[in-house]
């Protein structure tokens, strides 16, 4: 069964219903909850899988804010989990997601099992309303110049690793990222700027892995690794490199990545170790 597509109050959400664990993803800075459609069939038939678009993407509202921070994203997600009844979660968060993970897992260790980061975005760590860095200022300015389209189109391929030989992927990615809204974009880019992953993981207070793609260009494994590192010793779970694997790690590993999420789901406690695919 896939997934299908429903609204709770100002977010919208897609499902594949389950009688066992409750997975919840979130999404990255350009892409959206669908996205994490091809992991359901890899998954365990009875889990409950849950992908949010974040605010401001997809069928999701904005949030009030202009400048949010991930702890804003943190509390509509768990408004969302509320209206939908969630017990304990394992909370996966790829990319800019992680941060929303990490802010979640701080603030409602009850609420999560485990926390899997995928890729994650570190942060800037700026200030809130101070000049945004180049990177990110030339995200918005692209997104203004060029259109939802153009810019997916110039920016796409790097989420891939050898892009050239897996077309296919690159139009996946493509086709997310050509459906984001500016009011979604700009906050997200906002709070990208202001995040702080590695505050937030060294106050968790719950079991944590990480999984990045070895060939990530946009989060590299030097970055998974600081994040790995900044967890209580107690909490550290497993590292995993994926090989042959990008950004997009969910769309160019999806086999590897459904079984790391299904061994990593399984472990009660931390194990600390690294994972090498």
């Amino acid at each position: 069964m896939g997934f299908s597509s429903h609204i709770s109050g100002p977010l919208a959400y897609h499902e594949r219903p389950g009688r066992g664990p409750a997975l919840v993803l979130l999404h990255g800075i350009g892409s959206e909850g669908r996205s994490f459609a091809a992991l359901a069939p890899r998954l365990p038939a009875d889990w409950r899988l849950i992908a949010w678009d974040a605010p401001g993407y997809g069928g999701s509202a904005p949030l009030a804010a202009d400048w949010p921070l991930a702890a804003d994203y943190a509390q509509a997600l768990g408004g969302l989990l509320d209206r939908l009844g969630l017990g304990p979660v394992l909370l996966v968060g790829h990319s800019l997601g992680a941060l929303v993970a990490a802010a979640f897992a701080r603030a409602h260790p009850a609420r999560v099992a485990r926390l899997l980061l995928a890729s994650p975005a570190l942060g800037h760590g700026q200030a809130r309303g101070a000049p945004l860095g180049a990177p990110a200022q030339a995200r918005l300015d692209d997104l203004a110049r060029l259109g939802p389209e153009g810019f997916a189109a110039a920016r796409a391929a790097r989420l891939i690793h050898a892009p050239e030989t897996a077309p296919e992927l690159v139009e996946k990615v493509r086709a997310s990222m050509a459906r984001i809204r500016p009011e979604g974009y700009g906050p997200a880019v906002r709070m990208l700027a202001s995040g702080r992953l590695c505050d937030d993981l060294a106050a968790l207070a719950v079991p944590c892995d990480v999984i990045v793609g070895r060939a990530d260009a946009v989060t590299p494994p030097e970055a998974a690794r600081r994040a790995h590192g900044a967890l209580p010793a107690a909490l550290r779970g497993s590292y995993t490199e994926v090989p042959g694997a990008g950004h997009a790690i969910y769309h160019q590993a999806p086999a590897a990545f459904a079984a790391a999420l299904v061994a990593l789901a399984a472990e009660p406690a931390a194990a600390t170790g690294e994972r090498h695919g």
